[in-house]
């Protein structure tokens, strides 16, 4: 590597990183204009005679800090980190490169956690802010600018090929990388594919929607859950038939009391986070049938434990950059065509995703955009290997992104479905050591061979049941 890296230390790292920086203009029509940092972190490689093409880190959201997800996702790539340095990128707007950060969830009080009002107008005040920052022209933080910083950082390094791991958000940032500079990708893993036309507010309604009714299928055939819950969905239309209902509930994180109105906006966009993870959506059943009762506790409390996970804090400006410049102008034709009409959900509506829509409908109609460049959303045969990944039960990428994406890759390109997998598939079981071996290989059809047999059994978790309570203990 170059001179411009130097030692640092990454909080959750154990050893010693190396820091870099590169200064990039805000408008890139304007290269002697307002000028950024993006910040990067790279963790050299163990081996003497390490290989010349390192590993790059794309983080999700939009809006996550690749810094700030290094210390979970380090222990993945152990054994690419033997020879391969691994980069992980703040792209412009997250963590330490030029942030446009709003009020951390993990902050919030319960209504402001889940009701799309309240998180209209943070935005509304959050933008506002944004704005008087030396880079607060919001319009310059699409994926397609981004892709441009990601490249000067290869160039920096002095790397001819490297490889790129995306997860979410991040598989967007890859496609979009390997249409500009083809001949500079070696490999790439799309963890969860989110590609350039999804249409992120509306794909995710309908794609919450049908996880969330597998819930209510595993649910039936699982004898001991079937046995707890027999008629789930009678528990749920009985749920949103006592909304609106003002409650008083205490806050799962901070202990205190919260007095507000529940909404069926809020239960719908409880309910949402924790389809995300597995193990999390194993507990919706009892969380559903206890809030039908009048017990609202699980179901918050769920909600609030998927928000304060390690890694889920998001740069929202960023985020809204990204959506509403590449994703908004799309989100009314594409809503119109899912729902047969020429209008979005009303707030009424029965579609699971409707309070999503209409929040981004909301906060996109006065955020600042820029114009998508041609081609933005046409994906075209890889000249390179690409991995595919899709979890089967995914809220937000499911198998149906993924295999229209393999499909226009083309043959360079395989999809792995683990079929009782949520969001994000890299940390499964072996994952770790496929995703090694993918990029590891020499050859590009021994690498497109690699085995991933050892995940077709991943199971589903079982639906979670309170303990019984134990008997008391006898004396003898």
């Amino acid at each position: 590597m170059d001179g411009t890296l130097r030692p640092c230390r990454v909080a959750g790292i154990r050893n010693e990183v190396q820091c870099g920086v590169v200064q990039r203009a805000l408008d890139p029509a304007q290269p002697a204009g307002q000028q950024i940092d993006i910040r990067y972190v790279v963790v050299p490689a163990l081996a003497r005679r390490k290989r010349p093409d390192p590993v790059f880190l794309l983080a999700g959201g939009p809006g996550q800090s690749a810094i700030g997800v290094a210390p979970q996702v380090l222990p993945l790539f152990t054994r690419l980190a033997n020879r391969r340095d691994i980069v992980f990128v703040d792209q412009r707007g997250t963590g330490q490169s030029a942030p446009l950060e709003c009020e951390d969830p993990r902050h919030q009080t319960i209504a402001e956690q889940s009701d799309p009002d309240r998180q209209a107008e943070q935005m509304r005040q959050c933008l506002a802010v944004l704005r008087k920052r030396p880079y607060g022209d919001l319009r310059f933080f699409t994926t397609s600018i981004a892709v441009q910083d990601l490249d000067a950082i290869r160039r920096q390094l002095g790397a001819e090929r490297i490889n790129l791991i995306g997860a979410s958000y991040g598989t967007r940032v890859a496609l979009e990388y390997q249409r500009r500079f083809p001949a500079q990708v070696r490999r790439s893993v799309l963890d969860g594919v989110a590609p350039p036309d999804m249409v992120l507010p509306e794909s995710v309604a309908v794609d919450s929607q049908a996880a969330f009714e597998a819930v209510f299928q595993a649910c039936d055939a699982e004898p001991a859950c079937k046995r707890v819950h027999p008629d789930l969905r009678a528990d749920w239309s009985t749920l949103l038939a006592a909304l609106p209902k003002s409650l008083t509930l205490v806050h799962p994180l901070s202990g205190e009391p919260e007095t507000f109105t529940l909404t069926r906006d809020m239960v719908v966009s409880a309910t949402r986070g924790p389809l995300y993870v597995p193990a999390l959506a194993a507990a919706l059943p009892q969380a559903i049938s206890e809030a039908a009762g009048g017990r609202y506790e699980p179901l918050v409390g769920l909600n609030s434990l998927f928000m304060s996970r390690k890694g889920m804090s998001i740069a929202m400006g960023m985020h809204f950059s990204v959506v509403c410049s590449e994703d908004y102008p799309r989100m009314h034709a594409a809503a119109a065509a899912a729902s047969g009409s020429g209008s979005l959900p009303a707030a009424g509506s029965d579609a699971f995703g409707g309070d999503f829509i209409r929040l981004y409908d909301r906060v996109c109609a006065d955020w600042p955009r820029d114009a998508v460049p041609g081609g933005f959303y046409q994906v075209s045969p890889s000249r390179s290997p690409v991995l595919l990944l899709s979890g089967g039960i995914d809220p937000v990428t499911p198998p149906r992104h993924g295999e229209r994406m393999a499909r226009a890759l083309g043959v360079n390109a395989r999809h792995i479905v683990v079929p009782n997998a949520g969001h994000g598939v890299m940390s499964l079981g072996c994952m770790p050591d496929v995703l090694y071996r993918f990029i590891d290989e020499d050859g590009d059809r021994q690498a497109l061979a690699v085995d991933a047999g050892c995940l077709k059994n991943v199971p589903r978790p079982v639906a979670y049941r309170p303990m019984a309570q134990a008997p008391e203990a006898t004396t003898r």
